[in-house]
């Protein structure tokens, strides 16, 4: 290992070390060998804890310190509220980052600046510095391995310093108090929908849940909460109370009404307790946006008064109209119209029903599904019981992969017309099946399977 990784704390000169380095050096093979020996990082499994992030932070100078963060944390709707929040910002005039996870097709897709994905020789440069440091602070006395999340979370901060953001918004990954993005320093943070997840991890009540996802609320900084269920604004407002944040209800704040929809957006028009926007445009597709729409709306008016930025109607209404979110009831096919969207769980698949629903004006629905083996199957195809005509259960590719035979069990015990396949066989026979019966395709069920549809070119198979 060059000395220059050994103590990382003049970190201009190690900088131009590792771009000079990667400059000469990092081609796209060895780029690929990096990824793979980040996602090996895997095998030190999931830590619930901020400790070793710490450590990584620190020994890159806090990189974490240099914008001002959104966090945002729930279940279901936090991606597509961080996307819309980012979307304005940057139509507002404001140099901004988004970090999300997981990505469909490139890992990339996690580390946006100024809605731009991270380049391959940006991406090479830090897998190198960030290796260096990963190794210098896990060889210490009390060093510990930093885990996949934990090191990407690390090397995203330090982009979004190298590209000097202003503004970063930040999608918790599993949890809220011991996830390792709880350690920006938040202007806002933010609650979207809570529901029964993980719960090996983050407890078996939806009360326990919500208050691991709470963590995240910070001493005196405003919390902006989308639709929550009473049981979890009851935590929401005790963790709230004791941190003495203020609280604000997009619901009570914002109000946003669909004036029409099709598959590729809806017109809206929104209000809120002082900003008349008047109608926008949305693309992206169902209520539950439109609840999404309201909530960054009012996230970002809360920044706006609280850290007294101008951020005009004519910004929020660019910006919504800009928001692109990729494998959100995303219409990858005309001929038929095959719908991709990465629902995995009851509550998601919920929301995409009802979309659906709104949406065919009574056209029959296919279903292609495949799930990991951690998910609610049986909760998930109960939400598809009445309105799939025709459904393949198909396997990912993962070792996480639920079997295909299980999820067509799950299926058939609620009358489903069910049966196992391979995804291309599922895409061809699922196609054939639309083209004859004027219906619709939805694929669904994980961000795995939406990655395979999307390599594979689903629309021209």
């Amino acid at each position: 290992m060059p000395k220059s990784y050994s103590c990382p704390q003049n970190k201009d000169v190690v900088f131009e070390a590792v771009k000079n380095i990667c400059a000469m050096s990092m081609n796209e093979q060895q780029l690929l060998e990096a990824l793979d020996r980040l996602y090996k990082r895997r095998s030190f499994g999931v830590k619930l804890g901020l400790d070793a992030v710490k450590k990584l932070l620190a020994c890159i100078e806090h990189p974490e310190r240099s914008f001002a963060a959104v966090h945002v944390a729930g279940t279901n709707g936090k991606g597509s509220v961080c996307a819309m929040t980012e979307s304005i910002l940057r139509e507002a005039g404001y140099k901004t980052g988004l970090y999300s996870s997981p990505h469909i097709m490139e890992f990339s897709e996690r580390i946006k600046v100024m809605g731009e994905q991270i380049s391959d020789l940006d991406l090479a440069e830090l897998f190198e510095f960030m290796e260096g440091c990963a190794r210098y602070t896990a060889d210490k006395p009390d060093g510990v391995e930093t885990t996949f999340f934990e090191f990407t979370t690390a090397l995203a901060f330090e982009y979004f310093r190298r590209r000097k953001c202003q503004f970063v918004v930040v999608e918790t990954g599993m949890g809220g108090r011991l996830d390792a993005t709880n350690t920006v320093i938040p202007v806002v943070s933010a609650i979207t929908p809570i529901s029964l997840e993980h719960m090996a991890y983050l407890g078996d009540t939806i009360q326990k849940i919500a208050a691991e996802k709470c963590g995240i609320i910070k001493n005196k900084t405003p919390v902006v909460c989308g639709l929550l269920s009473e049981d979890v604004m009851t935590v929401v407002r005790k963790i709230a109370g004791e941190q003495d944040a203020m609280l604000v209800e997009s619901r009570e704040r914002v109000s946003v009404k669909r004036l029409k929809q099709d598959l590729t957006g809806q017109d809206v028009s929104i209000e809120s307790t002082s900003v008349s926007y008047g109608k926008v445009m949305l693309p992206l597709v169902g209520k539950h946006q439109l609840e999404n729409c309201a909530h960054a709306v009012a996230i970002v008016e809360t920044i706006a008064e609280t850290a007294c930025l101008d951020i005009s109607p004519e910004a929020v209404k660019a910006g919504l109209k800009a928001v692109r979110w990729p494998g959100r009831f995303d219409v990858i096919s005309r001929d038929p119209d095959i719908v991709l969207d990465v629902a995995h769980n009851p509550g998601a698949a919920k929301a995409l029903v009802s979309t659906l629903k709104d949406v065919l004006k009574n056209r029959p629905l296919c279903l292609v599904v495949g799930m990991c083996d951690d998910k609610d199957e049986k909760g998930f195809l109960s939400e598809f019981a009445a309105l799939a005509k025709k459904c393949w259960a198909v396997p990912l590719q993962t070792e996480r992969s639920a079997d295909a035979s299980v999820i067509a069990g799950a299926g058939k015990a609620l009358g489903l017309d069910i049966k196992v396949s391979t995804v291309k066989d599922a895409l061809k026979e699922a196609k054939d099946w639309a083209v004859s019966e004027n219906g619709v395709v939805c694929v669904a069920g994980s961000f795995f399977l939406a990655s395979e549809v999307l390599a594979s070119g689903a629309s021209a198979v």
